[in-house]
């Protein structure tokens, strides 16, 4: 898959072994920043222990399937929401772990929801905060 980034950008391919050791960098310290454990990266990215530990000693094949980019696009979108809502980062790395009572989380963590397994749960997430910083209505 090819995609460009700006009108006049080489592109970049989204199959490369490059492309998926960057988005996983990416995720890698998002993990560190929001203290997710090896259950909770599984979970959010969609894979299986072995598959996780394997990308964790820079083991990645030509790249990364679409199921997996797109579940790391809700995050890396989650996280930007967040500095954006929250500019002191430890602020917005902790939200994720906070109660909120906001009706879709009812009372538990935006993790909690986004451990929830399937795409549509971090999709809700992504949805919630770019409302909250006036993306969506």
């Amino acid at each position: 898959m090819n995609a460009i980034l700006k009108p006049g950008a080489s592109p970049v391919d989204l199959d490369s072994a490059a492309a998926a050791q960057a988005a996983l960098r990416s995720f890698w310290r998002i993990s560190e920043a929001w203290q997710l454990d090896a259950t909770e990266q599984t979970t959010l990215l969609g894979v299986g222990r072995t598959t996780l530990y394997q990308w964790k000693q820079g083991k990645v094949g030509a790249g990364l399937d679409r199921h997996v980019l797109e579940r790391l696009s809700y995050l890396f979108g989650i996280y930007a929401a967040l500095q954006i809502l929250l500019p002191v980062g430890s602020q917005a790395d902790a939200w994720v772990r906070k109660p909120n009572a906001a009706p879709l989380f009812g009372g538990k963590s935006a993790l909690t929801r986004m451990l929830g397994g399937q795409v549509a749960d971090l999709y809700v997430v992504r949805d919630y905060l770019d409302a909250q910083r006036g993306g969506r209505a």
